[in-house]
């Protein structure tokens, strides 16, 4: 919007993407602390007694009892805000990541809203598990839809990559003919698209367990996106990123994330005055896996994202471990000492901030990683 406004009347500096990143992020930044602590005070009042907390998490873990939730609904208003005033209207790529955002930022908002409401400490007392996974699946067919109509030519349709090597064209695998219609392996790109975005949304939802915790893990592989971002849009500056020109309206909505994400620390350092809720974690998962498609960066963002990676894993391969042990030996083991992993080490007796602070450190080792493979891979 202002964006536009300006470059319209000459002012062809509001034209650069770091431009538009730094207003964004300062403005998302700004609202999230002018309206962080008014905003706190109006979900107090709205929710009463808070996030319920769960029957299985660490017992220190009650003492949170009463932090209101769902602060993802300020940082989604933030994000909205500074992009659309931000971001060049007219490019398609920059509404495909907010439409990410709201899509998934639904979600969470009918689990948190149940939640609360039913103040029960059941893991479970938001939306099921296959109802969630369900309408996620919906969404990420939309989104992968709209991701393959926003390639450029050279880029072949439903194509999986890595780096700038065209890997799996998949829509050009006939696999045979139905009723005269041929039928290729490009559904199979939707198949990736679900474990990339759903899994993205997923790992964040679970890793947003401690207080801080995913703003601190999320912010490093922000800065992977903005890096693949600059060589999408930049020719020569990176062999191993896809010249993606059309992208550039990410600068702005990356910028408005990392700004609110940023801000949201401010309230959710330890002690939490608000916690994020399903509303902002999986939103913030949805949008992650969402960007990195539409920079065809999946596997550079998966790297960047290892700790939350592990983190998803440690719960799956606890809840699959119990229930192959209970068949076969009618009683179930645990891998883990309590899952997700972060709280297996508080279980251990380590610190809530230690565990935050250590888990950061190897987000930040992860997404050096990425880095690297952005340039030589």
């Amino acid at each position: 919007m202002l964006t536009d406004f300006f470059i319209s009347r000459g002012y062809q500096f509001f034209a650069s993407g770091w431009t538009q990143f730094a207003t964004a992020f300062g403005v998302a930044f700004l609202i999230m602390i002018v309206f962080g602590r008014s905003f706190i005070r109006l979900m107090h009042k709205i929710q009463g007694a808070g996030q319920p907390i769960s029957e299985n998490v660490p017992e220190q873990h009650k003492k949170k009892a009463g932090t209101p939730s769902m602060g993802g609904i300020l940082i989604l208003i933030a994000v909205f805000v500074s992009s659309l005033l931000f971001m060049p209207m007219h490019n398609v790529t920059g509404w495909i990541a907010l439409a990410s955002l709201l899509m998934f930022g639904a979600v969470g908002f009918v689990d948190d809203y149940k939640k609360i409401k039913s103040q029960s400490k059941k893991a479970s007392n938001g939306l099921s598990p296959s109802m969630r996974l369900m309408i996620e699946g919906v969404f990420v067919v939309i989104l992968a839809w709209l991701i393959n109509k926003t390639m450029p030519g050279y880029v072949p349709n439903l194509s999986i990559v890595l780096g700038s090597t065209i890997e799996l064209p998949l829509d050009s695998w006939y696999i045979g003919y139905l009723c005269g219609i041929p039928l290729t392996l490009g559904f199979l790109y939707y198949v990736f698209a679900y474990f990339v975005i759903c899994g993205s949304a997923n790992a964040t939802n679970i890793t947003d367990g401690l207080d801080g915790m995913l703003a601190k893990l999320y912010m490093p592989v922000l800065i992977v996106l903005v890096v693949a971002l600059y060589g999408a849009t930049r020719t020569g500056f990176m062999d191993a990123v896809i010249f993606l020109p059309q992208t550039s309206a990410l600068y702005a909505v990356l910028g408005a994330v990392f700004g609110a994400v940023l801000g949201f620390l401010w309230f959710n350092a330890k002690p939490a005055s608000i916690f994020m809720g399903d509303v902002g974690s999986l939103a913030l998962g949805g949008f992650m896996g969402t960007v990195a498609m539409l920079l065809k960066s999946e596997i550079i963002m998966g790297v960047a994202a290892g700790m939350m990676v592990l983190i998803l894993l440690s719960s799956f391969i606890q809840t699959f471990f119990f229930k192959m042990t209970r068949k076969i030996t009618g009683t179930g083991k645990r891998v883990f000492l309590r899952a997700p992993l972060h709280h297996h080490f508080e279980e251990l007796g380590w610190a809530e901030t230690k565990i935050v602070d250590r888990f950061f450190i190897i987000s930040v080792l992860f997404s050096g990683l990425a880095l690297v493979l952005l340039k030589f891979a």
